[in-house]
């Protein structure tokens, strides 16, 4: 099992940066729509899709949006982090099969141990896929742990 740390608020400096990469499966894709109810027919219905300015299924824009969240408590600054705010734009379409890489980094901080971080995501082609900026509260507090063993998730499609 692997071992997550933070960065405390105190360690983090402007221009720090990190990466955090995930790849859009059609696992992801079911599992992100029964979890969040969003069934929108573009990223589920492959007839529907077809007619559409993408011409076949893509993925939730929020799916790759929440990749932030998930680096942001993961890896920079990580475990203890408090996601307060967040300023997205979708620039691109997530595709099944893209992999993703969200790239963070320390834009500010700020009083409080608030800090804004500067997000990007871009696929394996390097096209830049959302934008934008998220405000934090970072850890004050040290912190090293295991990283959750999370249960093993079926799909099934009826």
């Amino acid at each position: 099992m692997r071992v997550i740390e933070n960065i405390t608020y105190d360690e983090l400096h402007v221009g720090d940066y990190a990466t955090f990469t995930k790849t859009l499966t059609e696992d992801e894709l079911v599992l992100f729509a029964a979890a969040s109810g969003d069934v929108n027919p573009v990223t589920l219905d492959a007839e529907y899709a077809k007619k559409t300015t993408y011409k076949e299924r893509i993925g939730h824009g929020m799916w790759a949006g929440s990749l932030i969240s998930a680096a942001l408590s993961t890896v920079i600054p990580g475990p203890g982090t408090v996601h307060l705010e967040q300023n997205l734009k979708f620039n691109e379409a997530v595709r099944l099969g893209d992999t993703l890489t969200v790239t963070l980094t320390v834009k500010e901080k700020l009083a409080h141990n608030r800090v804004e971080m500067d997000c990007s995501v871009r696929n394996q082609d390097n096209i830049e896929i959302i934008t934008g900026t998220s405000l934090i509260a970072a850890p004050t507090d040290k912190v090293s742990l295991q990283e959750p063993n999370l249960p093993r998730i079926e799909i099934e499609t009826t």
